[in-house]
């Protein structure tokens, strides 16, 4: 999908741009110069990255919305009031500027700003705790646990955006729900939360060799499909804490990560099997099994040792 652009210097249609992006909001306006610059790439319905530009100061005081947004400072500083705190961010500061259900309001003060939006189902979808009737993960503060986990964050926010959302044309669907995924598994291991990881006495009883075998053949059978913890746990009949903890205790390793091995492992045989004149590309069959050229480079050249084009048409 081609990015959506909107420029403007009615502070009226800017607000109907923006409550149609988000929630409805109302924004008040300082200064005469009221240029605004927004462009959207939406990655799938649960996902899209936004960057707005302000000449002015814009308050804006917004109903609560249904998805996450995590917000990026790039230039000058954004004001926020929310959970009976007020606090400015510079340049460089990674936080949530709104929560799920809740409302939020500020001062975006001349800035320009990157922005993801992210369904929070897609948190239950990578959460230990996505185990059926569990209650929905929260985000229980809107800043990161620490400055070392916002800027891993933020790198990962910016290489799914450069590369998955490069280019024109459809993206695999398979890329698509993998980088969906990683980002929301890095949400997670970025700001306070609910999700529960710590294994229970029956989460324990139930990680033995037999829950991993049948984990094992299930993503073995079927890495050409899109899946998440709990669609193999479900598999293996266990809860996800019981999958992750028989990964570790018998592999030293997650589902996810093993998930990402087959896939690798099957990238590779690709890779041998083609032949010239076929059309088969280095980027095709790193789509094909969900990763991006640049990801899956650097995983194949940590795995084999050598470059994917080495291995293509050798």
């Amino acid at each position: 999908m081609e990015p959506v652009t909107f420029d403007s210097h009615d502070v009226a249609e800017v607000e109907a741009f923006v409550s149609n992006l988000y929630s409805r909001m109302h924004l008040g306006a300082a200064g005469e110069r009221t240029h605004t610059h927004i462009t959207r790439r939406v990655m799938s319905p649960q996902v899209a990255f936004d960057e707005f530009e302000y000449s002015f100061d814009l308050g804006y005081n917004a109903e609560p919305q249904p998805y996450l947004v995590l917000s990026n400072v790039v230039k000058n500083s954004i004001y926020r009031v929310g959970e009976e705190r007020e606090e400015t961010f510079g340049p460089g500061d990674l936080f949530l500027i709104c929560r799920p259900g809740l409302p939020y309001r500020g001062i975006v003060q001349s800035a320009r700003m990157r922005q993801l939006m992210i369904d929070p189902a897609l948190l239950d979808q990578v959460a230990s705790s996505a185990v059926k009737d569990a209650e929905p993960v929260r985000m229980l503060d809107h800043r990161p646990i620490s400055r070392q986990a916002a800027l891993t964050l933020q790198r990962s926010v910016a290489e799914v955006r450069d590369s998955v959302m490069a280019g024109p044309g459809p993206r695999s669907p398979l890329v698509v729900s993998t980088a969906s995924q990683y980002l929301a598994a890095r949400l997670l291991d970025t700001f306070p939360n609910t999700a529960v990881t710590t294994p229970t006495a029956g989460d324990r009883h139930d990680a033995h060799p037999d829950t991993l075998r049948r984990a094992t053949s299930y993503i073995e059978a079927n890495p050409d499909i899109d899946l998440t913890l709990a669609d193999i746990a479900r598999a293996a009949y266990v809860t996800p804490r019981a999958l992750q903890l028989a990964f570790r205790r018998h592999l030293d390793t997650t589902p996810m990560a093993y998930l990402r091995r087959v896939r690798l492992d099957r990238a590779h045989e690709d890779l041998r099997a083609a032949t010239a004149g076929d059309g088969q590309t280095i980027a095709t069959i790193a789509a094909r099994w969900g990763f991006t050229s640049s990801r899956f480079a650097r995983r194949y050249r940590a795995v084999y040792g050598l470059p994917p084009s080495r291995t293509l048409h050798e």
